[in-house]
């Protein structure tokens, strides 16, 4: 049932995607933009964790979870060392995500040669 629920809850934040992309003029880094951003509000509201714990991988994969992941970052950091968490919170709760991320592009453009359109 776990995997259900995540196939639902990110298949309904990829149809959000898509249906931005097709109905607005919004580029796909913008779309990208409000996806994080989203996710650090509805994450400091306390309302994406709920939809984390519903959806699982579903809701945690998504950049709106990597919002959420920020934001709670911060929000434990503040609690523990006051206003500099603000600062150091999203950096310590998403390094892991960052460091994979440019790892596997730096792989990637060693493995293809990149092509000018």
């Amino acid at each position: 049932m776990d995997y259900v629920r995540a196939f639902i809850v990110g298949g309904l934040i990829c149809v959000i995607g898509q249906i931005l992309i097709d109905k607005t003029k919004l580029m796909s880094g913008r779309i990208l933009v409000i996806f994080v951003i989203a996710g650090c509000i509805l994450g400091g509201l306390g309302i994406y964790e709920a939809l984390a714990d519903f959806g699982g991988a579903g809701a945690t994969v998504p950049l709106t979870g990597f919002g959420y992941n920020l934001a709670k970052g911060v929000m434990k950091e503040v609690d523990n060392n006051g206003l500099i968490g603000v600062l150091t919170g999203g950096l310590k709760a998403s390094a892991g995500g960052i460091s994979a991320a440019i790892l596997f592009a730096f792989l990637a453009s060693l493995v293809f040669e990149p092509k000018e359109k």
